[in-house]
């Protein structure tokens, strides 16, 4: 990639609207990275903690809970990954920290928002692999003798739910892949990817530059293969597109591929038409947006949802 030059140093790498890479070796995120504590703008009617799941390596994560009204009741699980080109963002970024509440209120779940240690500083794979280590963490409450009291009384593990945008779409695609033979204490109901980050389009670089032990155009967990989609371990997928995203034709073709490939779940995708990538995070009341909760929260509690929006299946 070509040097430019930049103020007093030289770029070696200029992956914006993500991060700069100077000659010198500085990072220059292009979005600081902002946290907030828990209790940031939450609604009375929900709880929010944060857990530590690993000292080696340091792993993470903010759980949310609505308030209960009855003693054990169990609600659906909602592990969430976070986007931002593996680079950028947090769970406890205040945008995240609206949007996975947002969900909580509105499909009654607990939640797990995780954190995962960002690239180019950790590189790829170690997102894929802190979020493993995250998702047996919640396993580990299956049976109900877990480190986290929230999901041993509350978590139906028979109504696990993963979800995620952008790179944290990828994410979740790559546990899901894993998770049939390994965990089988605990039912991968479904999974959500909300304009995931696959191979094709522009920032297929920056994908490759931050895994530098990649296996080129083939490597299966930038550009999904047919075998790995077929082990998926859930039984339904949530994909939804926005119409001026410049990922939406990588994620119709998983789409598509999903459909073929053999594996026995149902699939369906959603598109909404005159916005851009992650628009819900950026604009959470905007119509379409109103209509991409309504459709996520349909999918968790399988309610029948009232097409509102341009939607292809």
């Amino acid at each position: 990639m070509e040097i430019v030059k930049f103020n007093d140093g030289e770029i070696a790498y200029d992956f914006s609207p993500f991060f700069k890479i100077y000659k010198h070796g500085y990072i220059e995120r292009c979005v600081p990275i902002i946290k907030v504590p828990p209790s940031h703008e939450l609604p009375t009617s929900l709880q929010s903690k944060d857990v530590l799941i690993t000292t080696e390596p340091p792993i993470s994560a903010r759980i949310f809970m609505p308030q209960m009204t009855k003693l054990n009741s169990k609600l659906p699980v909602l592990i969430y990954i976070h986007g931002g080109g593996f680079a950028l963002r947090s769970p406890f970024d205040p945008i995240y920290q609206k949007y996975v509440a947002s969900i909580v209120t509105e499909a009654n779940v607990i939640a797990v928002s995780i954190e995962y240690r960002l690239a180019p500083e950790h590189p790829i794979p170690t997102g894929y692999e802190d979020s493993w280590t995250s998702l047996r963490w919640v396993a580990s409450h299956a049976n109900g003798h877990g480190p986290e009291p929230w999901l041993n009384i509350h978590g139906d593990f028979s109504r696990v739910f993963l979800a995620g945008d952008s790179a944290g779409a990828n994410i979740a695609y790559n546990l899901a892949v894993r998770i049939r033979s390994v965990l089988p204490k605990m039912k991968l109901a479904g999974m959500i990817l909300m304009h995931p980050f696959f191979l094709g389009s522009k920032l297929d670089k920056m994908w490759f530059y931050l895994c530098p032990r990649n296996g080129g155009l083939k490597d299966s967990r930038f550009k999904p293969a047919a075998e790995d989609m077929a082990t998926t371990g859930c039984e339904r997928v949530l994909v939804f597109l926005a119409g001026r995203d410049k990922l939406k034709n990588a994620g119709r073709s998983y789409y598509e591929e999903l459909k073929n490939c053999g594996w026995e779940g149902n699939v369906e995708m959603v598109e909404h038409d005159g916005v851009g990538h992650v628009f819900h995070l950026l604009k959470p009341r905007c119509e379409q947006a109103l209509d991409m909760m309504k459709r996520l929260v349909s999918f968790i509690n399988q309610e029948p949802v009232i097409i509102s929006w341009t939607s292809k299946i």
